[in-house]
């Protein structure tokens, strides 16, 4: 339990990552395989889907992101966008892409009619769980992280590049690399707001 626990305490959002790694990436394909073989699911739905970017794939991904966002905001705002996914995420060494498969959500809202508006949430709960196993699992194996969402701007560029199943939705994006320094120390909310115990 201690070494959960330790785990789960250092695993932070580290922003000064390089492209390097200290494990191989099968190790890196053996953590994701863990967490979607046992991270739970409502009903055992099993509607993660997760996708591995690494070379030239990693990089193709920050470029779309960049190029997508270049075409929406001011070229003065870009340019600060643009240092920061260039300095804190494109040079990692990989990202992860994290979905939640709506073919098996609509499936488990026709065949539980009475459960159908709980079965979005739940997925939602999923990818979260799967999120953090693998957030958490990198840390104990070294690397850093951090999650992002520029989706739903890039997903239609996704699809297209890597021919994802447009019933995958994507949910967030996770960077990843060797990290260059440890996070900044983190405030907590007096314990006694966030926790009620009634015996």
């Amino acid at each position: 339990m201690s070494d959960f626990k330790e785990a789960v305490k250092k695993r932070r959002s580290i922003y000064t990552i390089s492209s390097d790694t200290t494990i191989k990436d099968k190790e890196i394909q053996e953590i994701l395989e863990f967490a979607l073989m046992h991270v739970p699911s409502a009903f055992n739905s099993q509607s993660t889907r997760i996708a591995l970017l690494l070379g030239e794939h990693h990089a193709k991904f920050w470029n779309i992101v960049k190029d997508t966002i270049k075409k929406m905001v001011p070229q003065d705002a870009f340019k600060k966008t643009e240092e920061k996914i260039d300095s804190c995420f494109a040079c990692g060494y990989g990202t992860i892409l994290f979905f939640e498969d709506q073919t098996v959500v609509k499936g488990l809202q026709e065949q539980f009619a009475a459960y159908a508006e709980n079965f979005p949430k739940w997925s939602e709960h999923t990818a979260g769980m799967h999120q953090f196993t693998v957030w958490t699992m990198l840390e104990d194996a070294g690397l850093g992280a951090t999650l992002q969402h520029y989706n739903p701007i890039i997903d239609e560029a996704v699809y297209k590049e890597w021919n994802i199943d447009r019933n995958w939705v994507l949910k967030a994006q996770m960077p990843f690399g060797l990290k260059k320094a440890e996070a900044e120390p983190k405030e907590f909310l007096p314990i006694e707001k966030r926790l009620k115990i009634f015996k």
